[in-house]
């Protein structure tokens, strides 16, 4: 288990799977103490990713036989004993699984959410072996590391054994792994399933390994998100948490607990930073305000709910919460210049809304017609009142005058 590392920005990739290595450990370091930028995703309620783009997954065997169907009407029997051996998995020519021997039927497959064991090797494509290992466990449909091996495996029969073909996308990506798999590499994937068994009853779990299975879901987070494979690291965030909020049967102690909160706030953060890269906003100033709860004076979640409100335009708000963040770690160039660019911002948009309001008051500042327009009315209502008391008095002595004829 490790549990050294603050924050999913500063995690080295180790395996294809097996994200828990002693190397995790060494290199993991606190954004706050080596200056990064505090940037990495949330849920509505820890378990909702409704609002993030779905997860690439295995079309379905109807969605596959409308689409050979379409493509091909009447296939030769080359064609057919071809396409048995090699399947297109994703229909993108990107992963392909071709059958080396044989299992033991289609039945005997393994679902999702089971723990599978597999014997594999990997190689490049000049036939370098990056990676061995006779027994590597892992989560179906968790997404614990390559998606090569999570989209494949739910498509072998036990005991069969596959050659798998993968572009870079479904392996290490753009990053690659240094110093063994340059980026965007394609990997070949020699793969045997050994076996699969239900995963374990998270109720009856014991603290330390309600721990060490969220950290361990945390870190596939992690090596998803330094991929930028941002929808990947918030599904396995949101897997610990589920993990870390599960009901439970058993009594944990005190230290025990204490360790599922550190737990859940590192994820939490993490999920408020991907859903920042995803632009997920409302989703990350939830995650943000989580961790607030339980730890007012908690840095990263003031400083990721400082970008979220700016990001959302709200310079007012966001401000005096960078600046909490400030008072608490006062040497933090980062938190300075995102204060010196909110207030900035700020100070524009106070300009902005200022000759707004002018233009829709007429120019309100200027006093030259109040003025004119003061003495107008100063000068017009006596003149008028005059007129009418004049008016009025040569009507009453010409009505004196006719009374007086006809007397």
């Amino acid at each position: 288990m490790a549990s050294g590392g603050e924050d999913l920005d500063d995690w080295a990739g180790t395996s294809l799977v097996d994200l828990t290595s002693s190397e995790l450990a060494a290199t993991q370091a606190s954004m706050i103490d080596n200056g990064e930028d505090f940037e990495v995703l949330d849920s509505a309620d820890d378990g909702d990713l409704s609002g993030l783009p779905p997860l690439e997954d295995v079309p379905t065997s109807s969605a596959k036989r409308d689409d050979q169907e379409t493509k091909v009407e009447h296939p030769t029997k080359e064609e057919s004993e071809e396409s048995q051996e090699c399947l297109d998995v994703l229909g993108n020519g990107l992963l392909k699984k071709k059958v080396i021997l044989p299992g033991q039927g289609q039945e005997s497959r393994p679902v999702k959410g089971q723990d599978v064991t597999i014997r594999f090797k990997a190689t490049l494509e000049d036939g370098t072996v990056v990676e061995e290992d006779p027994r590597l466990t892992f989560t179906l449909g968790d997404c614990d590391g390559i998606q090569a091996l999570d989209l494949c495996v739910q498509l072998m029969d036990m005991g069969e054994t596959a050659l798998i073909t993968s572009d870079g996308k479904y392996c290490f990506g753009p990053q690659g792994r240094s110093p063994d798999i340059p980026p965007n590499a394609s990997l070949t994937l020699e793969v045997e399933l050994l076996t699969a068994q239900d995963a374990p009853d998270l109720e009856l779990l014991s603290g330390k390994e309600k721990v060490s299975l969220a950290n361990r879901k945390r870190e596939c987070g992690n090596f998803h998100y330094q991929r930028a494979n941002y929808v990947l690291a918030a599904n396995s965030y949101d897997i610990a948490l589920k993990v870390i909020n599960s009901n439970t049967k058993v009594d944990f102690s005190e230290e025990e607990e204490a360790e599922l909160v550190e737990v859940k706030i590192k994820c939490l953060n993490n999920l408020a930073a991907s859903h920042l890269k995803l632009d997920h906003f409302e989703a990350a100033l939830r995650s943000c305000n989580q961790v607030l709860e339980q730890q007012p004076d908690n840095i990263k979640a003031l400083f990721r709910k400082g970008k979220v409100l700016a990001q959302q335009g709200e310079y007012s708000g966001a401000i005096p919460i960078l600046k909490a963040a400030l008072k608490l770690e006062p040497s933090n160039k980062t938190i300075h210049t995102e204060l010196s660019k909110l207030a900035k911002k700020h100070a524009d948009q106070k300009s902005i809304e200022a000759e707004m309001y002018r233009k829709m008051l007429g120019n309100p500042g200027s006093s030259s017609p109040p003025a004119k327009c003061k003495d107008k009315s100063s000068w017009t209502i006596p003149w008028k009142w005059l007129f009418g008391a004049t008016a009025v008095a040569l009507g009453g002595v010409a009505l004196s005058v006719i009374i007086a004829a006809r007397n």
